[in-house]
């Protein structure tokens, strides 16, 4: 195998050290978060970052990187890579509320292209091709394309000292999703909706569950859940 030390990957060029790191984590869920500013103008961009924090209440953390004022005003040094102005996080600090949504395999491509820096008055639905979908009670827009989507309220924002970066914590309020996905026991078999994973910045993937596993006890021997 090789070897990698601290110092061989310090000495990674830039993009290559963050397409390897990046991909340490393996695979990873692929959101479109959907958001809109104070003045109607609508955003959406693709997010790898998701993750969960509790079901009751129903909260998940996402991490973004930090606006290039943060960057500006927090770092001089080269510790701190530069930045640019993050649309995203000034629309969920200005509303409050924010949508994500999973993205299918007929949409990746799209999907990726919101990632493309775009002027702020821009909307990225316009820009690639995506439909904004609405609740009457949520003022942020879904992606209609998307087969599991759901919106969610602010809970938490906090810069991380460490890097910069900033931690948004959510809670689930409205959840869309094809009741053809939806089981029994309340598990929600994503791969009947299509839906694709990332690893490293660039890398789109299906996958192929291997099984369901009946709860872990000491005394017990794994079984398969069996329908699922």
């Amino acid at each position: 195998m090789k070897h990698f030390s601290t110092k061989a990957i310090g000495e990674l060029e830039s993009r290559q050290r963050a397409r390897f790191i990046n991909s340490l984590s393996g695979f990873k869920s692929a959101n479109l978060v959907g958001t809109i500013d104070n003045k109607g103008v609508t955003n959406v961009s693709i997010v790898s970052s998701v993750f969960h924090i509790g079901a009751s209440p129903a909260l998940l953390g996402m991490i973004i990187r930090p606006t290039a004022v943060q960057v500006k005003e927090q770092a001089q040094t080269a510790t701190h890579p530069q930045s640019v102005p993050r649309d995203t996080l000034a629309n969920i600090e200005q509303t409050g509320v924010y949508t994500l949504n999973h993205v299918c395999v007929d949409i990746y491509q799209q999907a990726h292209q919101t990632s493309a820096r775009y002027d702020a008055e821009v909307s990225e639905f316009d820009a690639v091709g995506l439909t904004e979908s609405y609740l009457d009670d949520v003022a942020a827009p879904f992606v209609l394309e998307s087969q599991l989507k759901f919106s969610l309220s602010v809970r938490e924002i906090t810069p991380l000292k460490i890097n910069n970066t900033i931690l948004i914590i959510g809670e689930v309020t409205q959840v869309l999703v094809d009741d053809k996905a939806v089981k029994a026991d309340g598990y929600i078999d994503i791969e009947a909706l299509n839906t694709t994973a990332i690893s490293g910045l660039d890398s789109y993937h299906v996958t192929e569950r291997l099984a369901r596993l009946s709860y872990a006890k000491a005394d017990q021997t794994l079984s398969k859940i069996a329908n699922s």
